[in-house]
């Protein structure tokens, strides 16, 4: 089960997401594996894919940490049946708390929207901050930038929104019961369509809103803007 250099979508969709919900679903009864183990199982499959990715990339990634984090505490609440009211307020703190470090990232040098954007992994800089100093567009780049680093703060605080509203509505049962696994799979199951794929289209806007900026501002075609594989273009 160890990650891929590249790792498989379909494959992590599977691992986290679909192996959790079915044993959850299924096998919590007293007659299977008992809410305690399913549960356990169910846990052991992203926790694992999350923990060898980690040590596969030898280096600490805040994202990949905050998962592992998360479903920590989902066992840990499960486990030690407290009130589910706990897990509803654990599903919408971390993309809560991950939304509000955007913010507080604009009043810093690095806004993260710069970090995960505009950056001379993706983008050719020297190239793009030239035309922009040309045509006088600077400013208002850093403008479109500051504005992009809000939108990207609202898909999390969406994110965070939904994550409560879904658990409370699904997660009705106690915890540490066979009713409450079952309901947590259907929670990890409805949360792909209606929460994932919302706020990764939303993400996706706003790099594309982006990257017409960019277009725009500078005068360049995208293709120009973007580094190219063995792209040979020095500053």
């Amino acid at each position: 089960m160890n990650p891929s250099k590249h790792n498989n979508p379909l494959l992590e969709i599977l691992i986290n997401i679909v192996v959790p919900s079915v044993i959850l679903m299924k096998f919590s009864g007293e007659a299977d594996l008992g809410a305690a183990r399913a549960l356990l199982l169910a846990l052991a499959f992203p926790l694992s894919w999350g923990a060898l990715d980690l040590i596969r990339r030898r280096k600490l990634n805040l994202f990949a940490v905050l998962g592992l984090v998360s479903i920590l505490l989902t066992g840990g609440i499960g486990l030690l049946q407290l009130d589910t009211q706990w897990l509803a307020v654990k599903e919408a703190a971390i993309p809560g708390l991950i939304g509000l470090g955007v913010v507080v990232s604009t009043r810093t040098r690095y806004p993260l929207i710069r970090t995960l954007f505009y950056n001379p992994a993706l983008i050719d800089v020297a190239r793009v901050q030239q035309h922009l100093e040309e045509r006088g567009t600077a400013q208002a780049f850093e403008a479109r930038l500051q504005t992009a680093t809000y939108l990207l703060s609202a898909t999390f605080f969406f994110s965070a929104a939904m994550n409560y509203w879904l658990a409370t509505w699904i997660v009705t049962s106690p915890a540490g019961s066979a009713a409450f696994n079952e309901e947590l799979g259907r929670l990890t199951l409805m949360s792909y369509p209606m929460i994932a794929i919302p706020s990764m289209l939303m993400l996706m806007a706003v790099l594309y809103g982006l990257a017409r900026t960019l277009r725009n501002l500078t005068g360049l075609k995208l293709m120009e803007v973007f580094n190219q594989p063995g792209d040979r273009h020095q500053p």
